[in-house]
């Protein structure tokens, strides 16, 4: 199973507060595959996951050759899992990068 971190600020802020991580999932994926995949991938222990299903939003956009006429259509849902994991263990998601500048 193919799981992605999802890097945003509110992921950043979970991770590092409440040591809770967000991933992007497949759609078909249950809470026991996510887990087996967090802890296979990362070497950590997860303690709970909690799923949700976003809907995609509608996007429009206008086409040029017909002054007025939008095209509507929608982006695809995405599943997202928040995994807690276990007091003291992490996941080197939000690498620090050194720029330089003191």
């Amino acid at each position: 199973m193919i799981i992605t971190p999802r890097i945003s600020e509110k992921a950043y802020k979970q991770s590092t507060e409440m040591n809770v991580y967000v991933f992007d999932v497949p759609k078909d994926a249950n809470k026991l595959d996510i887990k087996q995949a967090v802890e296979s991938s990362y070497s950590v222990t997860v303690t709970k996951v909690r799923t949700l299903v976003q809907d995609g939003k509608k996007a429009r956009s206008i086409r040029l050759k017909q002054r007025g006429s939008y095209v509507v259509g929608t982006r695809p849902d995405v599943k997202k899992a928040y995994v807690t994991l276990k007091e003291g263990d992490e996941i080197t998601v939000f690498e620090q990068v050194d720029g330089g500048n003191e």
